[in-house]
């Protein structure tokens, strides 16, 4: 199995680097890694990390080059445009397989498990702003994990193989105006009329919802128990009754478009239901596991790259006549959130090792996404203050952070959801 994943990422290293001569070169890295086996086994022993092998830090590094290339050299400019390419950026991330990395294989994916696409959350993170890799992640971790897991193999062919290519883009229609965090009061319905679902409703917080060619969409399809009277549909975007409504202007997040949408007499075929109909709801809080810790993921490296540029910044910045770092309130303050971020990271770590082994990590999800979003919340307004004026204008890292971080805690469940989930694995909410 080891062997097998080492000769895919090498694969997928050549395959965006040098395309043209894909095949001969991965032949002959398959020939060469298949020589060196039993050394590259002894060598893995030595790779000191929870859970990540000498195959995780290979495809982070071949992300990393691809975030410099192809991504960062143009984040300013998308943040000014309030949007960034979606299909050209996903094209060159599906090209290089980053958009399939647990996706099986026979439909274009790498059939890698989901510590990879922790490892590639937390490269994501290291793209300076938030709105990029949260678009990202909507394709790859948010919209997509129902449709491969229980998806018939015509939505397969049809959405999952285009989007994992990067030839589309994918958004998720699940909150409303009047349901955000509370999924089961979605008000959206698809009444079944022959062998078609006719969609009226709306959506709202839609990211990439602009650009997209395809919803994933949990929609009503019957009148019974809010949790057994939900579906998942994959719903084309360029239908007839499909309304853009707006587009919201948000205080963070900025490159990563975000509307609203209206239907209106949609129709849709009833074959394109995801799964079972009426199990949505489940699929959708199954698919809510893996986009939380993917955001915890993600929002680590942040934090990290905060703390790391506050450190250099202060190092250099002086105040009654020594450095901002060396002010005892400064570096302890500094020592605190780096001591608090270690200790989310091996949470994060944890859960993802029992998700992989097929535990449920509902309860630890909910942990990792709550300490996620109150420490960038912590992390963003200390590293802040430590920058002065400087913190407080557009040009800086930390200012961007400040404000993209705060969804952390609203996105993908509210914090006091999060709690909710906590107190029940608990046994500690009230008794009806």
């Amino acid at each position: 199995m080891a062997f097998c994943k080492r000769v895919r990422l090498l694969n997928l290293t050549c395959r965006h680097f040098y395309p043209s001569s894909f095949v001969c070169i991965s032949r002959k890295i398959s020939e060469n890694v298949s020589s060196k086996s039993k050394a590259s086994a002894s060598a893995d022993s030595t790779i000191d990390h929870p859970i990540y092998t000498p195959e995780h830090f290979a495809l982070k590094e071949s992300l990393n080059k691809i975030i410099e290339q192809e991504i960062n050299p143009y984040v300013d400019q998308w943040e000014k445009a309030g949007q960034f390419p979606a299909h050209k950026i996903f094209k060159i991330l599906g090209n290089a397989g980053f958009l399939g990395v647990t996706k099986p294989i026979e439909y274009g994916g790498l059939g890698l498990d989901f510590s990879y696409s922790v490892a590639v959350s937390e490269e994501l993170g290291n793209i300076r702003c938030g709105g990029v890799p949260m678009a990202i992640g909507v394709q790859t971790d948010m919209a997509t994990p129902a449709l491969a897991r229980f998806g018939s193999p015509e939505l397969k062919k049809e959405f999952l193989v285009p989007t994992i290519l990067g030839d589309k883009v994918c958004c998720l229609g699940v909150s409303e105006v009047g349901a955000g965090s509370d999924v089961a009061s979605i008000m959206t319905k698809a009444v079944r009329k022959g062998d078609e679902f006719v969609i009226n409703g709306g959506k709202m917080w839609t990211t990439s919802g602009g650009q997209a060619d395809w919803m994933c969409l949990l929609a009503n399809t019957s009148d019974g128990p809010p949790h057994k009277n939900k579906s998942l549909i994959c719903l084309p975007m360029n239908l007839p009754g499909i309304h853009i409504a707006r587009k919201i202007n948000k205080i963070g997040m900025w490159s990563s478009d975000t509307v609203e949408v209206f239907f209106d007499d949609v129709r849709v075929p009833c074959k394109n239901i995801i799964g079972q109909e009426g199990m949505g709801f489940t699929y959708q809080m199954l698919q809510f596991q893996e986009e939380r810790l993917w955001g915890v993921a993600n929002i680590l490296t942040m934090m990290d790259n905060v703390i790391r540029d506050t450190i250099q910044y202060t190092r250099q910045r002086k105040i009654f006549k020594q450095p901002v770092l060396y002010h005892q309130s400064v570096h302890f303050r500094l020592a605190e959130l780096e001591t608090e971020l270690e200790l989310l990271r091996s949470l994060l770590y944890r859960a993802t090792a029992l998700y992989i082994k097929g535990n449920d990590v509902t309860k630890l999800a909910s942990m990792a996404k709550l300490k996620g979003g109150r420490l960038a919340r912590e992390v963003g307004d200390s590293c802040l203050q430590y920058w002065g004026g400087m913190g407080y204008t557009s040009e800086v890292l930390v200012s961007r952070f400040y404000r993209d971080a705060r969804l952390m805690s609203i996105g993908a469940g509210a914090d006091e959801v999060m709690l909710s989930i906590i107190c029940k694995y608990m046994d500690t909410l009230p008794r009806k």
